[in-house]
């Protein structure tokens, strides 16, 4: 566990590791363009632990043309690049369109081949889309041409859905990993083991359970929506608001409660542009980056790929790395 570093190093110490950080991480590309200027990477910034590492997952078609639905103003588009350059590399072109370009030059053959601007496309990857403000009515037809399309879809519809928030949710419930997983009770319990509390916030007696007890102990619980990154989460005192404003309300449905995970902190310097360098006490999330391919209902590949470790400063309740509150990390196992 990375505690006592005050004790260790000297500020001048500290200092000097901090700009080889920082230079090593621009290095490195983890940047984002600034909220200033988000659709011009003429100044960018980035943000680091004391250790910072990348990861990418990138796959591999041959001959195929690659479409990267990507909005208009996007801060977050170095790693982008970065996956475009490795697929060019491998001799694998991308074009980055809106929603909207798709819906006014976008088509499909009868064979349901996907063609924009008269190229086919073999390859829909999505940097947008993941939230309903994201969707205007063209945004949706947009959306739909694509799906319907022969084209590989990264991710289709259906597997989105089955990232979010409620289906996770749903997927806790005693029953439901002994139907996916039949006569795999060991594989069942292991994957429920790591589980934390997740309840439904539906109309009728169970929701009215679920907030009751979230009421009644506040900081054992998190409100989330179905929403994606970091800054989505209600907390404490904002989390009663909440749950009393959508307690008789249908609009309560929408959110799921979790339990809240207590993780231990440690120290660690955290490194922000124009924040001094010092050490606090942090937390961090650590994620895990898989390859998941199939072809209808037959599974092609599922396989682990890399991670991505994000640590805040505790007092921080929620946010991620694109929100300004979480920085990119790298493990120290002891």
């Amino acid at each position: 566990m990375a505690t006592g570093w005050g004790s260790i190093l000297r500020d001048e110490q500290l200092e000097e590791m901090a700009r080889q950080a920082v230079d090593r991480a621009l290095a490195e590309g983890v940047l984002l363009r600034t909220s200033q200027e988000p659709s011009s990477s003429d100044v960018s910034g980035g943000r680091t632990s004391l250790v910072a590492t990348s990861a990418n997952c990138v796959c591999s078609f041959p001959s195929a043309l690659v479409l990267l639905i990507a909005q208009e103003k996007e801060r977050n588009i170095f790693d982008q690049r970065a996956i475009e350059n490795e697929l060019l590399a491998r001799n694998i072109h991308v074009i980055r369109r809106r929603f909207e370009d798709v819906s006014e030059k976008g088509s499909l053959d009868q064979d349901r081949r996907l063609f924009m601007d008269g190229q086919e496309v073999a390859v829909v990857y999505f940097r947008d889309g993941y939230m309903p403000s994201q969707y205007s009515p063209q945004n949706w037809e947009a959306r739909l041409l694509l799906e319907r399309s022969r084209a590989v879809k990264c991710p289709d519809i259906a597997t989105q859905l089955a990232g979010t928030k409620k289906v996770q949710q749903e997927l806790s419930r005693m029953g439901i990993l002994e139907m996916l997983l039949p006569g795999q009770p060991e594989t069942v319990a292991r994957l429920r083991a790591t589980f934390a509390g997740l309840y439904s916030l539906d109309m009728g007696e169970e929701g009215d359970q679920a907030i009751a007890e979230a009421l009644a102990a506040p900081s054992q619980f998190v409100l989330k929506p179905q929403r994606e990154g970091g800054g989505n989460n209600l907390y404490g005192e904002e989390m009663v608001q909440a749950l009393e404003r959508l307690k008789d309300s249908e609009e309560r449905a929408s959110y799921i409660l979790m339990e809240k995970i207590e993780p231990e902190p440690f120290g660690n310097c955290l490194l922000r542009p124009g924040s001094p360098v010092r050490v606090v006490q942090c937390i961090s999330e650590l994620g895990i980056f898989g390859v998941y391919v199939r072809q209808e209902k037959t599974l092609v590949m599922n396989k682990h790929v890399g991670h991505l470790l994000r640590t805040k400063a505790i007092e921080h309740a929620d946010g991620g790395v694109a929100a300004g509150v979480a920085v990119l990390d790298n493990p120290y196992p002891v």
